[in-house]
């Protein structure tokens, strides 16, 4: 991380303030990966690089061992599909601490059918597995919940909005965005619940 410190409490206190880290971007023919700085620090890539956009193998390094090779082609297969993608795994954050993300995201593809880009948001489960070590990770969540759809289109949108000139839409898209996946997060956490009773 270019010798910065990283201040446990501040990317702590980042995390907790919501569900809700950040957003990512992912430009996949030039591979470059975007995303804000709390994302960046929870992958253990410095701020500043993941700004100007790192190759996406610099944010998967900051994946648990266990959890790379199954996400990563969970990500190539929907990459290539131009479908949406939902998985959660465990990430070494800049701070030392292991963290589990539920990772939410659409790919869309060229007009000759190659994968061009992605996006979605991160959400921080770790609370929802403190007692579950045994979690399969990577797992695909599949669901026709109203919010499932709901975030397919908010993602829809949040796309169309960011070819517009800047205005007050992309303030409220991205405010939409982060509330289905606050959502979102809610939602697994009770079903998941329901599951263990």
């Amino acid at each position: 991380m270019g010798g910065a410190k990283v201040s446990q409490v501040g990317l702590q206190d980042a995390i907790d303030a919501t569900d809700v880290i950040g957003r990512w971007d992912w430009d996949i023919p030039n591979d470059r990966a975007f995303s804000d700085p709390t994302v960046a620090l929870l992958f253990g890539v410095d701020p500043a690089l993941a700004k100007v956009g790192t190759p996406l193998a610099r944010f998967m390094s900051g994946m648990h061992s266990e959890d790379r090779d199954p996400t990563h082609r969970l990500i190539e297969r929907c990459a290539k599909a131009g479908r949406s993608y939902l998985a959660e795994y465990r990430v070494c954050s800049a701070d030392g601490n292991l963290r589990w993300v539920l990772a939410r995201g659409r790919f869309a593809l060229s007009q000759t059918g190659a994968p061009l880009r992605g996006s979605g948001i991160l959400i921080d489960v770790t609370q929802k597995w403190f007692d579950q070590a045994d979690h399969a990770s990577a797992a695909v969540l599949h669901s026709d919940h109203p919010l499932e759809r709901a975030a397919e289109h908010c993602l829809a949108a949040h796309k169309a909005i960011n070819e517009l000139p800047r205005s007050v839409l992309h303030l409220l898209s991205d405010a939409l965005l982060l509330e289905v996946g606050s959502q979102l997060a809610k939602l697994e956490g009770d079903q998941r619940r329901a599951r263990m009773n």
